[in-house]
């Protein structure tokens, strides 16, 4: 029988951290799908991951997308359908990911906020390394290589 001041049955007091909010772009062109780097020296630096960023307040996801894009790229995209939407608990923070198709618009992607970006293709996908939030949509896009196509242009 447990003691009710046993440590172990007691609940921590430390408030978990509310979710951050991310939107992730996925730009296919010419079966090429475009990745970003992480900054050293920030949470998961040096990894790849799929364009986006943090949600602001009042800011819906695909608007936070095209703004992330923007400043980061320097591009304009048409933001598609979901994806995917996943929900991931790092050590230090919990993020909850949205994960749109999108049409690149028009400008060619420059690393303004990001220190390099790649296209790369479907088998090259698997050498670079990403987030761990990041492994159910990478087990999609092995698993579906239709989702490798360029978005028609009325979406």
């Amino acid at each position: 029988m447990h003691k009710i001041d046993d440590p172990s049955l007691q609940h921590s007091n430390t408030p978990r951290p509310q979710p951050i909010d991310v939107a992730a772009g996925l730009v296919f062109r010419g079966g090429r799908l475009l990745l970003t780097q992480r900054p050293c020296g920030t949470h998961l630096g040096g990894l790849w991951e799929f364009p986006g960023g943090k949600r602001h307040a009042g800011e819906t996801f695909e608007d936070c997308l095209r703004r992330e894009l923007k400043e980061e790229l320097g591009i304009e995209v048409k933001v598609g359908e979901l994806l995917e939407s996943v929900t991931h608990d790092y050590a230090d923070k919990i993020v909850h990911l949205k994960f749109f198709r999108c049409r690149l618009l028009q400008d060619e992607p420059q690393a303004l906020g990001c220190p390099a970006f790649a296209w790369v293709n479907r088998t090259e996908l698997a050498s670079y390394n990403l987030p761990p939030a990041d492994a159910r949509l990478l087990q999609k896009l092995q698993r579906a290589p239709e989702l490798w196509s360029d978005l028609p242009n009325e979406i």
